[in-house]
């Protein structure tokens, strides 16, 4: 029989449990990369590791490597990057430490590919040649970091401003590094700067139908919003969401607003009419026994994972045309789109409303992601751009 050959997987977080984006996507594609390759799976990792997902990782790959970055260190290198031109998040995720233990796996598998997901790493593959490398942007980092600016406190402002510079100017340059590079979203692609960025394949999320699957509970909320409350996109949303449209709404709707790690701005937000739940075992409850899904998204890039979750339960979904830029649904069809407070309005109440109307963009809606956002297929593409 013969040996698989050997992909490296290098990530800035371990992939466990699912509550990021980036860890979803990078859990769901090292899981049937494995099929057809020896995955040597490296995370990067600030924590200690937890023993369920280690033990739930080495299921999905040949070998699982932690390698741990120091907080000392971490504030040493933010320092230094104000005198130099690399992006602070590059600066925080790279370590010589890291570097040397990166280079001991490397020298005992050998690899013939290595896979990188997200910018942030780049810089540990960018000094191999002697094997075919792939770049996963995932996002356009540079222009969500661009949006941040717009609406970042005058005192922070200045450094996301520089952030933002240095990341697009750093977007450009790992460019040369990689011999393959894919992005999330053909919105994503667009906003990257390289003469060349036409190379670029973009191989979406997916999402898994099987597990989102709506079991029919009885519906408790009116209007939902989840995501990691700790991240500032979110953030800003849920704030919009409570504090600019729920007011002029027509009648008393209840809220919930779901998601780990909620700041001390969203837990604020907590009424009579607004449940903030924190984090919860299984999402799908909460999908299940909501009557919408509202996202009232403003800032980030790349592709909402919460959006193809919501409308995979059945949830018919209003949000802003930033977020669908990169999901691609139609509108008024398979998704109802918003840019202020005054049309989130009107979008809401049609379907509150609207039993029937609700139902068909809920089951348009579902159909949509059913049939364009499947990980096997998006997997199957991103092996074939590694291969190539």
């Amino acid at each position: 029989m013969l040996s698989k050959p050997k992909l490296l997987v290098l990530l800035s977080r371990i992939p466990y449990p699912l509550d990021k984006g980036d860890k979803l996507r990078a859990f769901h594609q090292v899981k049937d990369l494995n099929a057809s390759y020896e995955v040597i799976l490296c995370c990067l990792s600030t924590q200690k590791t937890d023993p369920e997902a280690e033990k739930i990782l080495n299921t999905i790959c040949s070998e699982l490597n932690i390698i741990q970055l120091k907080y000392s260190g971490i504030l040493w290198r933010l320092f230094l990057a104000l005198f130099n031109d690399k992006p602070f998040q590059v600066a925080y995720f790279y370590s010589q430490k890291a570097q040397q233990e990166l280079d001991l796996i490397i020298e005992k598998h050998l690899p013939k590919r290595f896979f990188c997901q997200l910018i942030r790493v780049a810089e540990y593959a960018k000094k191999y040649s002697v094997f075919s490398k792939t770049l996963d942007y995932m996002d356009a980092l540079s222009i969500g970091m661009e949006r941040r600016s717009e609406k970042a406190p005058f005192y922070l402002k200045p450094i996301v401003a520089i952030e933002a510079k240095r990341l697009r100017a750093y977007e450009e340059k790992m460019f040369q590094y990689f011999e393959k590079k894919v992005i999330i979203s053909q919105a994503d692609k667009e906003h990257l700067t390289h003469s060349n960025a036409t190379e670029i394949a973009v191989i979406p999320n997916g999402i898994d139908t099987s597990f989102f699957k709506s079991e029919n509970r009885s519906k408790k909320t009116d209007v939902l919003f989840t995501g990691n409350m700790g991240y500032l996109p979110n953030v800003e949303s849920a704030q919009y969401l409570v504090k600019n449209i729920l007011p002029i709404l027509s009648s008393e709707v209840a809220v919930q607003i779901c998601g780990k790690s909620p700041s001390y701005k969203v837990r604020t937000l907590a009424t009579t009419n607004v449940e903030i739940t924190g984090w919860v075992d299984d999402i799908r409850t909460a999908y299940d026994e909501a009557k919408i899904f509202v996202a009232p998204l403003m800032l980030g890039s790349g592709l909402q994972n919460k959006l193809l979750e919501a409308m995979a339960m059945g949830l018919p979904c209003v949000t802003t045309p930033l977020a669908n830029n990169a999901l691609g649904a139609i509108p008024e069809e398979e998704i109802l789109i918003a840019s202020n407070e005054v049309e989130f309005k009107r979008q809401i109440e049609r379907l509150l409303s609207d039993p029937v109307f609700s139902k068909k963009i809920a089951e348009k809606g579902h159909a949509f992601v059913t049939e364009n956002y499947n990980w096997q297929v998006c997997n199957k593409t991103l092996m074939e751009v590694i291969e190539s």
